[in-house]
């Protein structure tokens, strides 16, 4: 018999536990780990597996599911929507195990609870593990973010099968949460925004006009209406990009 719970590591403390998932190191360099009963699963995003136990599943599909048109939509969501055309589901076996995952870059990671027909909305690269119960694919931020240094696409996370779901997503530094309400909208930076909610309509639009996005370094924001709530990131990767630039060999000629 093994231990179904992951090791922790040395001076780790577990910080949040929601379900059967722990989250260690939070926010700047969090670790999650799913705690799977038996045959339970969750599709996750290629490159974020850390470790597992013994006894837990790994097969590779399509993100969009089988057939044609889950073919079409892992083209879009690998295209557009910054993500993996493949995804990866790790299946308990029947003394169940774990899984533990991570991001790429330093950051946090948050779940969202999607109740039946609720939809969450999430920026290129975010999206990092999920339940079986949960479909995505893009949805499009409009002609303005065309311009944008951060994509034109956002991942729709929804439940097709009228089922609740689970989405777990990560950021690029720590993740705070905005109450957005009528009447009382939030205008977030494009690079900053890291999902938000149904419920909630956006505009794009340049600060202060054309002449300040080219002078003042700012991008395409977002302004939030409705009601929910808006997820920021406090880190912005191609401003660090950016700021690294000077530093990157260039090619000489001889």
């Amino acid at each position: 018999m093994y231990d179904l719970k992951p090791p922790k590591f040395e001076n780790s403390a577990v910080v949040q536990r929601f379900m059967d998932v722990d989250y260690e190191f939070s926010p700047a360099f969090t670790l999650m780990t799913a705690n799977l009963g038996p045959g339970e699963s969750l599709k996750v995003e290629p490159g974020a597996m850390v470790a597992q136990s013994r006894g837990v599943d790994m097969k590779t599909g399509m993100g969009g599911g089988g057939g044609i048109g889950g073919f079409l939509k892992s083209m879009a969501k690998s295209a557009f929507g910054g993500e993996s055309f493949f995804v990866n589901t790790y299946t308990a076996g029947g003394s169940g195990g774990w899984v533990s995952l991570a991001p790429s870059a330093p950051g946090d990671i948050k779940e969202f609870d999607l109740a039946p027909g609720e939809e969450f909305f999430m920026q290129g690269g975010a999206f990092m593990a999920c339940t079986p119960s949960v479909d995505t694919d893009t949805k499009f931020q409009g002609a303005k973010a065309l311009f944008s240094r951060e994509g034109a696409f956002f991942l729709r996370a929804y439940t097709p099968r009228g089922v609740e779901g689970k989405v777990f997503y990560t950021s690029y530094g720590a993740i705070k949460e905005i109450d957005v309400s009528p009447g009382d909208p939030v205008v977030v930076d494009n690079g900053h925004v890291v999902a938000f909610t149904s419920g909630l309509t956006y505009n794009g639009s340049k600060v202060g006009g054309m002449g300040s996005a080219i002078l003042g370094g700012e991008g395409i924001v977002l302004e939030f209406n409705g009601s929910g709530k808006v997820y920021i990131q406090t880190r912005n990767m191609e401003s660090l990009a950016t700021r690294l630039m000077p530093f990157m060999p260039t090619a000489r000629s001889n």
